[in-house]
């Protein structure tokens, strides 16, 4: 099994585009058996082709992105970028990733100089906190038995990210409830001091559990054999610099679902308080037809 380190070293291999041409680029996917790429890994990579072209010393705090076709994960996937504008304080990029000769995602990417200004921010929810929680390793000597078969391969694998959710009864009483959850996060092992690689590992990051959370308000989950779920959209604001080796708060809510969509919205607490990040996304949930 893959140790924490490996992980973490994978990914960031997985982050180290190759440059093919100006404003051209091409990323990988793992070898992990998945039918289609994660939206994260696609959202990550966008994001380090963009700040490529970025001069130093401005740092993404937007994002804006559509997934456009299921990625193929046996296929490298091709970054090509387009300078918008670069602007005495800020600088936008857009971002189009092409597999099989298609646009499979886009991207637009808004980076900006650092400055002063008014601050003020919302506190972080009343929560315990990642010590007060079981360790991945803890749940899975505990639990793993009693998992439904999807669920015990997915937490099986050995992630770069490791999650703590505040409440795992979920899965285990699939009575509907709240669409809330908390989930505490932070790469498995030590990371560069790069603020702009910590911004791409949190944007890989923040498509994990995020559309799951409008499946709470039904008492369902992702891992259903009879649903159909994709990302549709996914956005990102950097409000606060921070560490993605160090624990974040993901506080996850889901407004309303209608139409086979669902719509979520997600902030990102460092343990010390500082909103740091917020994320929103609109997913496909859709139930499965019996054959």
């Amino acid at each position: 099994m893959t140790e924490p380190a490996s992980a973490i070293a994978a990914l960031l291999d997985i982050l180290d585009l190759e440059t093919l041409e100006h404003n051209l680029f091409r990323g990988r996917s793992p070898s992990v058996g998945w039918q289609r790429v994660y939206g994260g890994q696609v959202i990550g990579q966008a994001l380090v082709a963009a700040i490529r072209t970025v001069e130093d010393g401005r740092f993404a705090h937007s994002l804006h992105a559509y997934f456009l076709r299921p990625g193929d994960p046996q296929v490298p996937i091709i970054y090509e970028v387009d300078r918008i504008r670069d602007g005495k304080s800020f600088t936008t990029r857009r971002v189009v990733a092409i597999q099989h000769g298609q646009a499979i995602f886009s991207m637009s990417a808004s980076f900006h100089r650092e400055e002063q200004g008014f601050d003020h921010q919302m506190p972080m929810p009343d929560v315990p906190g990642p010590d007060e929680l079981p360790s991945e390793a803890e749940l899975k000597a505990r639990l793993m038995e009693h998992l439904p078969a999807p669920i015990r391969a997915y937490w099986e694998r050995e992630r770069p990210i490791e999650m703590r959710p505040v409440d795992i009864s979920r899965y285990f009483d699939r009575t509907a409830r709240e669409p809330v959850q908390h989930v505490w996060m932070r790469a498995t092992a030590p990371l560069p001091d790069r603020r702009r690689l910590h911004q791409c590992v949190l944007a890989y990051a923040s498509d994990f559990t995020l559309l799951d959370t409008a499946l709470i308000a039904h008492g369902r989950a992702v891992f259903d054999p009879d649903l159909q779920l994709a990302s549709l959209d996914h956005a990102l604001w950097f409000h606060r610099p921070f560490r993605a080796d160090e624990w974040l708060l993901y506080s996850q809510d889901s407004p309303t679902t209608h139409g086979a969509r669902g719509f979520c919205r997600g902030t990102f607490h460092a343990r010390d308080g500082t909103l740091v990040a917020s994320a929103a996304q609109e997913g496909l949930i859709r139930l499965r037809r019996p054959a």
